[in-house]
């Protein structure tokens, strides 16, 4: 999964953000397997980024005509409730990639 609006941040500025009410929600594209993961700062509004989702969601939505109300209605309720958080694990995928640094004291004495 793509991770957007993280660009320039080091790990150290992600998890300040997050401390102050920042988070990583996704939209979920009903109809493809592309899914996009954003990083919303505090004090944004995620609804920029969920009605892009909407709308694409409506208008590959009457491709399927049986399906197309359980698609619109599951949309909706992602755009009102604010996305899925997945703060937890692209924490926990971003820490295995770029550990923090915790030096041998034991080791630093000597130099």
């Amino acid at each position: 999964m793509k991770t957007e609006n993280i660009e320039g941040l080091t790990l150290f500025e992600i998890n300040l953000l997050i401390q102050q009410g920042g988070r990583f929600v996704m939209f979920p594209n009903l109809m493809s397997k592309l899914k996009s993961i954003y990083f919303v700062r505090p004090h944004e509004k995620t609804f920029k980024y969920a009605l892009k989702h909407f709308l694409k969601n409506v208008s590959h939505g009457w491709r399927h005509i049986p399906l197309r109300p359980f698609y619109i209605s599951k949309s909706l309720f992602y755009m009102a409730i604010g996305g899925k958080d997945y703060t937890l694990d692209v924490l926990a995928d971003l820490n295995q990639i770029n550990p923090i640094y915790n030096p041998n004291l034991y080791c630093l004495q000597y130099v």
